[in-house]
């Protein structure tokens, strides 16, 4: 990865999802898509303007709960916080979510939070 989005979207992602977590290697068969994420979420939209982080992290969150992707959800649940999200309001925003994208997937999300305490 050498080229503005790869350096931009490497510094983003380790900014909003952390050292611990952003500093592991890719498995052998992970790199491509490492490098693929990196430049297009982190540096061709992460690293925009338009939006502050907070508001990235929220909607990202609704997103990932409406598409019950829980898997991702606990990584960017952290990453919420150290973007200035408190827990009550990652909580409106799956409550938010509920509203709009099914009870089972802001259910599934709360769920996540509450496992993960504050």
């Amino acid at each position: 990865m050498a080229d503005e989005f790869a350096e931009t979207g490497a510094k983003v992602r380790r900014e909003v999802l952390g050292p611990d977590y952003a500093d592991k290697p890719p498995s052998a068969l992970g790199t491509a898509f490492r490098e693929y994420v990196t430049r297009t979420a982190w540096g061709s939209v992460w690293a925009r303007d338009e939006l502050d982080r907070r508001t990235r992290s929220a909607i990202t969150l609704a997103l990932l709960a409406a598409l019950r992707c829980e898997d991702e959800l606990g990584m960017h649940i952290t990453a919420a916080r150290r973007n200035g999200l408190t827990d009550a309001e990652i909580a409106e925003v799956f409550l938010h979510t509920a509203a709009y994208a099914g009870a089972p997937a802001g259910n599934s999300a709360m769920r996540i939070l509450d496992a993960m305490g504050s």
